[in-house]
């Protein structure tokens, strides 16, 4: 009888020093933030359902997510049993997570013209992350949903659970009715820096709902166009926080950027700079240059990052970019396109490693120093 050669089984990396990761996506199953809501929400759902806009775009994998995501079970991987487990032992575990920063999954509502409806749905997710995510693994660290569509319900929720200390952020999505530098939406400025959170525009929503179109052109047909469309979107909410006077009336408030790319902030800031000084006397009220209040006031996450052709023009890029000061990794778990902090970046010097991948999170987030470059946070 042949022998059957069995393979040992790969030896998994793990990452030695511990680190934050600001973009985790958690998916609340809409059973049970429908259980959070109103029951007046909760009779309008069983009869005419959820009423939020739908998916415009194909996206790639298995619903967004990676192939091979889903738990031996057939669940999806973070909803339907709220599966922490998984999340654990995909990710937190053998990348080393210190923190990891839940993103959600699903802004949909904050496409939606019923402004009340949107902020009883953004109490529910949060008091749902909170309860069954944030309060179970000390790693965990929360984004505070918002119904942007009106600041003033908006500003509500924040001082309602902003104080909490799990929650380290406001998060909206990049889709908007107005660019984020507009005085419509300085209630909700307010109010982040009453609770001392930072502002995140994460990309998703361009063109659902009550939100403007995805591009300054109209709608594309297919999603890589809508992809490679995004940073377009983030760039007129940066050139409104500037020339809008944002980062003047609001000082301390801090702006991060999710999951646009970065290096594409290197050219604009070039052009905010030269049209800064040739047009000053339209807006005397910004006092600096823009690439100055980009690093004073704004942070980028490095997923989808961009790679360009050579390791020199990378590392040129980084320091275009402020990437010591202004540049925290994310990973976008567990999404098709999620990027591995392994293999993700070429190497880097132990400097400026330390800085992306810990300490520029830890400073804007107000989190502690790593316990140890062996383990996480306890938890």
């Amino acid at each position: 009888m042949a022998q059957v050669e069995v393979k040992a089984p790969e030896k998994k990396v793990r990452m030695k020093r511990s680190m934050i990761d600001c973009d985790v996506h958690h998916l609340a199953p809409v059973s049970a933030v429908k259980d959070h809501l109103p029951r007046f929400y909760r009779d309008q759902i069983d009869l005419w359902g959820w009423r939020l806009p739908g998916p415009i775009y194909l996206n790639g994998g298995v619903q967004g997510l990676t192939v091979d995501s889903t738990p031996p079970d057939g669940t999806n991987p973070l909803g339907g049993r709220g599966d922490l487990e998984y999340l654990r032992s995909q990710h937190l575990d053998p990348f080393n997570v210190e923190y990891g920063i839940l993103t959600g999954s699903d802004y949909s509502f904050q496409a939606s013209p019923d402004p009340d409806y949107a902020a009883a749905i953004c109490s529910a997710l949060n008091d749902y992350t909170i309860e069954h995510w944030t309060s179970k693994d000390k790693r965990l660290k929360a984004s505070l949903f918002i119904a942007k569509q009106d600041p003033l319900l908006a500003a509500k929720e924040i001082d309602r659970i902003g104080s909490h200390p799990d929650m380290v952020q406001v998060i909206v999505a990049n889709g908007a009715e107005k660019p984020y530098g507009n005085r419509f939406y300085h209630p909700i400025y307010e109010a982040c820096v009453r609770h001392n959170l930072p502002f995140n525009i994460h990309v998703l929503t361009e063109g659902l709902g009550i939100n403007t179109g995805p591009t300054g052109a109209g709608y594309v047909t297919y999603y890589p166009e809508y992809r490679a469309a995004r940073p377009q979107v983030m760039m007129a909410h940066l050139a409104s926080f500037i020339f809008e006077g944002v980062f003047e009336k609001f000082p301390t408030l801090k702006v991060v950027l999710q999951e646009a790319g970065a290096f594409w902030i290197a050219p604009f800031l070039w052009k905010l700079d030269s049209d800064w000084k040739s047009l000053r006397f339209q807006t005397p009220w910004v006092k600096k240059a823009p690439s100055e209040y980009f690093r004073s006031n704004v942070r980028v996450t490095s997923q989808p990052i961009e790679m360009p052709p050579s390791t020199e023009l990378f590392q040129q890029m980084m320091k275009a970019i402020y990437a010591d000061e202004c540049l925290m990794f994310c990973s976008d778990f567990p999404h098709w396109d999620f990027d591995s902090p392994l293999l993700t970046f070429p190497k880097l010097d132990d400097a400026l490693w330390e800085r992306i991948f810990y300490q520029n999170a830890a400073d804007l987030y107000e989190l502690p120093a790593r316990r140890s470059d062996q383990g996480g946070a306890e938890g």
